[in-house]
């Protein structure tokens, strides 16, 4: 009897399996979002988190042609400006006729050293004297304008201000200086009154003919 006989069959190993891919591997797309993140990251914190700067733009200069006109200057060029004429003097001497706004004044006459003025019976004496200065107004304006003596400063030659004694000036004759509207081309004559302290002299005079004027000075001296 014949017997066949066969070696035993040896199975073969496993295939090995393929290695298994990474994470990274299998999600390309959001690795390398992933890793443009990181980077921009580490740039902003080299660049320590400040915005970038602001680009500059210049305007390109434009070729010079042989037939264009010179560019003009921006600015123009300096010009000397014509000279001012002078303003005139605002002092003025004893005698000499000056004018502030409407009016033209000529003082005429300084008195000093007067103890009363008006009569015995109705005057007033003074504190120390009285300074009497003696003033034409002219009105030389368009319209009717007030002059007032608390208008007009007498100073001493220290610079001090005296202001008129209205009530002592009541008393002078024919005074037309206190508080009297003079009509343009009219004319008044009249006496202002200081009452000033004993052997001070007046030095000047300073005229208005209102309260918010330039005024002009006389020298009285």
């Amino acid at each position: 009897m014949t017997t066949n006989w066969q070696p035993p069959t040896i199975p073969a190993p496993p295939a090995p399996e393929p290695p298994s891919r990474s994470w990274f591997a299998r999600h390309k797309i959001l690795t390398a979002i992933l890793a443009f993140v990181a980077v921009m990251v580490l740039a902003q914190a080299v660049n320590g988190g400040d915005d970038p700067a602001p680009a500059v733009v210049t305007k390109p200069a434009a070729s010079a042609s042989p037939d264009a006109p010179p560019e003009e200057s921006e600015q123009p060029a300096a010009t000397e400006e014509p000279a001012q004429p002078e303003e005139p003097a605002r002092t003025a001497k004893l005698g000499s006729a000056v004018r502030d706004g409407q009016f033209e004044f000529t003082v005429t006459k300084v008195q000093a050293g007067v103890a009363k003025v008006g009569s015995d019976m109705f005057g007033e004496k003074a504190q120390g004297q009285f300074v009497l200065v003696h003033v034409t107004v002219e009105n030389i304006g368009d319209e009717a304008q007030y002059f007032s003596d608390s208008n007009q400063k007498v100073q001493d030659a220290k610079g001090r201000e005296f202001s008129a004694d209205t009530g002592a000036a009541l008393y002078v004759d024919d005074n037309d200086v206190f508080l009297n509207e003079i009509n343009p081309g009219n004319t008044v004559k009249g006496v202002l009154v200081y009452d000033m302290p004993k052997n001070t002299r007046p030095a000047s005079i300073e005229l208005h003919d209102s309260a918010f004027s330039g005024g002009v000075t006389v020298r009285l001296g």
